[in-house]
């Protein structure tokens, strides 16, 4: 075995085939047949051969690699998001790379530039703003981009979310249902589509009812934004009910309402939230929220860029996919409810 970097053409001796063969071989969709690849990839673990994937991105024009962006991780809605796209894209063939940024166009925009350097083959970006100049940018360097659980006005990016507008509504009939009349909501960050939709599904089906929000504060989609926002809320006149922009911030509301304000939930306050993350689930918490479905969100992302990776002149999609109203002990139930 050479000492030096094996090549391909030393595969292909070795393993008695053409160096285009183990090329095929180790070029994602390529056709081989099971026996050649077989018999290429035993040789290529004899001599220690790995494929050069940035010569061939070269070669291609393709570098088979996704940049992932995402605002932050801290709520277990991400992470477990993540981990189902990255294994999604991989199973298509793709390398992933993940980059950090925060949740503000501007802050964005020195990412992007970056992830662009590395001549991916797309981008989805998960909650994070897309300022119209970096769209365009993206655009002009022939990368697709997807936005995931967050949306822009605009209807010349795609994204995929959940229907938060009908899961803020679904949040409001159940709390009206209950007989709830007082009721309080927390906001997340408002420059979010997702932030945006929700309370304005939510206040509308109050609406319908003849009311309007009893209180309103705003946690910021953080732990800490939250049990501030929770303390001001029930300083006075606190409400009956209380709908929690999302799950993360929820259940620092619950937290602060027991210990810290001594109330009981769901006997003084129902608390309803928004993701449905495992810990909702947990005892402790028992929460009733409205599912994101997860991983339908993550199968129409994958299919979305892949098909605008693979053809040009497809045209965005704005998707959006309806989640149920996932009712545990967290709120009082409506009389006469059955699951």
């Amino acid at each position: 075995m050479s000492m030096g970097k094996v090549t391909s053409a030393e595969v292909a001796a070795k393993a008695g085939v053409s160096q285009s063969a183990v090329s095929r071989v180790f070029t994602p969709g390529a056709s081989a047949s099971s026996a050649t690849a077989a018999k290429v990839r035993k040789a290529a673990k004899e001599l220690g051969y790995r494929p050069n994937v940035l010569a061939r991105a070269m070669v291609s024009g393709k570098s088979r690699i996704i940049g992932l962006v995402v605002a932050y991780l801290e709520n277990q809605f991400y992470p477990e998001a993540l981990e189902r796209l990255s294994n999604a894209l991989q199973a298509e063939g793709y390398h992933v790379l993940i980059f950090m940024a925060s949740q503000t166009a501007g802050d964005i925009d020195g990412v992007v530039e970056e992830i662009l350097d590395y001549q991916v083959d797309g981008i989805v970006a998960a909650s994070v703003a897309m300022s119209s100049d970096l769209t365009e940018r993206c655009r002009a360097a022939g990368v697709p981009l997807v936005l995931f659980n967050r949306a822009q006005d605009s209807a010349d990016i795609s994204a995929v979310t959940s229907d938060n507008l009908a899961g803020g509504k679904k949040a409001a009939a159940f709390l009206l249902a209950a007989g709830h009349r007082k009721i309080g909501y927390i906001a997340g960050w408002e420059g979010a589509s997702t932030q945006r939709d929700r309370e304005l599904g939510f206040t509308r089906e109050l609406a319908s009812a003849g009311l309007s929000l009893h209180s309103r504060e705003v946690g910021d989609y953080t732990m800490q934004g939250a049990r501030a926002a929770t303390l001001r809320m029930f300083a006075a006149d606190p409400p009956e009910a209380v709908f929690v922009a999302n799950d993360h911030m929820c259940f620092a509301v619950m937290d602060t309402l027991r210990y810290e304000l001594g109330l009981s939930v769901p006997d003084d306050v129902s608390v309803v939230g928004y993701d449905d993350v495992p810990m909702a689930a947990w005892p402790a918490y028992s929460l009733t929220t409205v599912r994101q479905p997860a991983g339908r969100m993550v199968a129409q992302t994958v299919s979305l860029l892949l098909n605008q990776i693979n053809t040009a002149s497809s045209a965005p999609q704005q998707i959006r996919i309806d989640g149920p109203l996932v009712v545990r002990g967290s709120a009082k139930l409506p009389k006469g409810w059955t699951s």
